[in-house]
């Protein structure tokens, strides 16, 4: 059996992140995500395919034909954006009469669950009208997702993104497949949002009584939304090895499961409880607390008396001193200004919302702070609230206090109001006798 990914999307929900690359190479736990995805087919699967679209050049710099990884890959470019459906078809000849898996590029998940879901293709392979299983999750609020409606474990039905759904079981983006899932997608009309959706063709299918069977995850992360990367992130920390290969100074306190990177210098008085994930080459502290869930990517410095907790620092960023950062993710070559104050819990203790592709959105957090994309700067002293998002090539002035999302290549700048009076005191001014 082969595996084909899907990862051609431009990323829309999870902008501003992906203005600068695309989603599946945004960092979790120290790998991009498609590492995960695939790493997780390998052993399992020989052959993959990948369907590449928006940032193609940089998937394919990064794994070649996938020998890395113990792969053979093989692209394929959706050169039209045109839904899940049309990703499919391109790769109908590779497929070659046979069945054959298909994952998202943005959906990770675990091993004994990919297992399970190819056992039970396995099992039901024999049954009259088998057409393939689908991997489904359950979720607290599904309307963001397509909804399945199951009678035991076999698929009746299938909608995508209802608006108010009438079951939380939904459809996680993994799939077996025969080759008959070809034909459904030849009879596949556009949707309302101009694309060719693979749960229509999932619909054709049962419609005309063919079967499809459901296998629930264990574990499932949708990176769907910028705060999905926290979520994925904390996940994956927590199962890694703690490693210290840097420089530890004398007076620091490294907890279990904190890994540290090659080069990197971690400066006396630091405190970093684990889950942790620190890069190379990078230069931490003296006096900074690191806490629980943070990645820290590759040569980034963190200050004097900074604290940092359940965060995402890319690549070549700076926070300067005496600054909090708290439930965020903060893109690459970023430099944020001595004293910034990343503020992660509404006044009132609300669920933070975030604005994604032109609506406010609940995240479900009570905790959220930042999405800061690449190359963002921030002055002194400036504040940032919850679920504020800033674009890339963007710089917040000194002193600035940010309420809204702030677009690509934007500076904004507060100037406070300044009342000069004259001022009679005596004594600074040394006049003053006894």
């Amino acid at each position: 059996m082969k595996a084909l990914v899907l990862a051609a999307g431009l990323g829309k929900r999870m902008r501003p992140l992906t203005f600068t690359r695309p989603k599946f190479l945004l960092p979790v736990a120290g790998k991009p995500a498609l590492d995960r995805v695939l790493e997780l087919l390998a052993g399992t699967f020989d052959e993959v395919g990948m369907v590449v679209g928006y940032g193609r050049e940089q998937i394919m710099e990064r794994y070649g034909s996938g020998s890395g990884l113990g792969l053979r890959i093989t692209y394929f470019h959706q050169k039209e954006l045109l839904g899940t459906a049309q990703a499919v078809s391109l790769a109908r000849d590779w497929v070659g009469g046979e069945d054959f898996l298909v994952i998202n590029g943005d959906t990770l998940t675990d091993k004994g669950s990919l297992r399970s879901l190819l056992e039970l293709h396995r099992e039901k392979r024999g049954e009259q009208g088998f057409a393939g299983c689908l991997a489904t999750y359950e979720v607290e609020e599904a309307s963001q997702y397509g909804v399945v409606f199951l009678e035991g474990n076999r698929v009746v039905g299938v909608k995508e993104k209802p608006r108010a759904p009438e079951v939380r079981t939904v459809n996680a983006g993994v799939y077996t497949f025969t080759p008959e899932i070809f034909w459904a997608i030849e009879r596949t009309e556009r949707s309302e949002r101009g694309e060719y959706e693979i749960t229509t063709s999932l619909q054709l299918l049962l419609q005309e009584g063919r079967r499809l069977y459901a296998s629930p995850l264990s574990f499932w992360a949708d990176l769907g939304r910028p705060w999905d990367l926290l979520v994925a992130n904390e996940h994956f920390l927590r199962r890694q090895k703690g490693e210290v290969r840097g420089k530890i100074e004398f007076g620091v306190h490294i907890e279990e499961n904190v890994y540290v990177g090659e080069g990197t210098r971690i400066r006396s008085g630091s405190y970093i409880e684990g889950p942790t994930y620190i890069g190379r080459n990078c230069d931490i502290g003296p006096n900074c607390y690191i806490r629980p869930c943070t990645y820290i990517g590759d040569h980034v410095r963190i200050g004097h008396g900074v604290e940092i907790k359940n965060s995402i620092v890319m690549d070549g960023t700076h926070i300067a001193h005496l600054s909090y950062v708290g439930d965020s993710v903060i893109g690459s070559g970023c430099n944020l200004g001595a004293g910034t104050t990343i503020a992660n819990l509404r006044l009132d203790e609300a669920e933070v919302e975030m604005e994604v592709e032109g609506n406010r959105v609940g995240t479900g957090r009570r905790k959220l702070g930042t999405i800061i994309a690449d190359n963002v700067k921030t002055g002194v002293n400036c504040m940032i609230n919850p679920g504020v998002k800033i674009g890339p090539n963007s710089a917040i002035g000194p002193g600035a206090v940010v309420y809204e999302d702030v677009p690509p290549g934007q500076i904004l700048l507060t100037r406070p109001a300044v009342e000069r009076r004259s001022w009679g005191g005596g004594a600074a001014a040394g006049t003053s006798e006894e």
